[in-house]
């Protein structure tokens, strides 16, 4: 199956913002779901999009300020959904974060240790608000301990406000690079720190990031992805390699042909490849503007050389006919640019 020809009348231009596409881009359920299947299980389908809840991504930290005020400070994931699915019979549930980043994030392990300790924190004040609520009610409807279903918290949980059968969903975050280069910031705690005593690092717990970095990635771990995001990453991955570009999307040709929109989007707005479609395309056929492009930097090509070689003639002192022969141009062309080149 060959990439056929086809006309665009309206076309994109405008210069689409990295961050922005790549967020959009990832919170599609498909491709979200697809992040964690690769991560998780290896590529096998395990997460459903349908089994994917959009959760609010803003969080809420309350660091001490001067004079030990509490200052509310609003940190906010990229994407963040919630994973609920049958399993031995019980509903088990899972959060799942995920943040883009476009460039190298130097503090990416305090980042998402952060956003993962936000998450329990705002869970065990949920269970709070939770427990008081019910313990209220109770008590305006003059139920009494003893009565079937009730209890009453022993100090520890009241004072924690998380009773001893309370239980913490997981929070996992993963980050996926955006970026053609090799990622190489510190992927832990422990690698931003200069401890070297094993004694002291027994007493902390460290934290990993947890990397999608094409760069870093096989073409088979690539290929492990069965959305739109393996064409991405192929692409992103060989977007400053011609050759093995090339080579990946002959090898891989008929999705390449139908990249979905949002897809493309990304893969411009990260490599600035040119890549040219109508506003209202659904697929785009990225292998054929691929060659457009690559037509239209030789025809560029050839029309530079046939500027300077007419310059060069026009020096050595041959009339602009004999040029125009030479260069395969029309007169009146060679003629412009003779002009506009004694202007310069």
């Amino acid at each position: 199956m060959k990439c056929l020809p086809y006309i665009h009348a309206e076309r994109r231009w405008m210069p689409l913002k990295a961050d922005t596409v790549t967020k959009d881009y990832v919170k599609d359920a498909g491709v979200f779901a697809d992040i964690f299947n690769y991560y998780i299980y290896g590529g096998r389908q395990v997460i459903l999009p349908e089994q994917l809840t959009e959760r609010d991504s803003t969080k809420i930290a309350l660091p001490y300020g001067a004079d030990d005020a509490v200052v509310p400070v609003q940190k906010f994931r990229d994407v963040q959904k919630l994973y609920a699915a049958m399993t031995d019979g019980k509903m088990e549930y899972v959060l799942y974060g995920a943040e883009n980043q476009t460039e190298i994030h130097y503090a990416m392990a305090v980042k998402n240790n952060l956003y993962d300790a936000l998450e329990y924190v705002g869970q065990v004040e949920e269970a709070a608000r939770s427990h008081r609520k019910e313990m209220k009610r109770k008590k305006e409807q003059g139920e009494t301990p003893a009565e079937e279903g009730s209890k009453t918290p022993n100090k520890g949980e009241f004072l924690s406000g998380f009773w001893a059968e309370d239980r913490l969903i997981p929070s996992i975050t993963v980050t996926i690079f955006f970026g053609a280069e090799e990622w190489d910031g510190p992927l832990s705690l422990f690698e931003m720190m200069d401890v070297s005593d094993p004694e002291v690092l027994a007493c902390m717990d460290n934290y990993h990031v947890r990397l999608i970095a094409p760069a870093q990635m096989s073409d088979d771990e690539i290929m492990k992805f069965q959305s739109s995001l393996r064409e991405v990453m192929l692409f992103i991955k060989y977007s400053k390699d011609k050759e093995n570009l090339s080579r990946v999307m002959a090898a891989n040709e008929e999705r390449f042909q139908e990249v979905e929109r949002r897809a493309a989007d990304v893969i411009e707005a990260i490599t600035s490849s040119g890549i040219k479609y109508d506003e209202e395309d659904e697929v785009v056929n990225v292998c054929q503007a691929i060659q457009e492009i690559r037509k239209e930097s030789e025809s560029k090509g050839r029309l530079m050389q046939a500027q300077e070689s007419a310059k060069k003639l026009y020096e050595m002192g041959i009339d602009t006919e004999k040029i125009a022969q030479v260069v395969g141009y029309a007169v009146e062309t060679v003629k412009q640019w003779l002009e506009f080149s004694e202007a310069d």
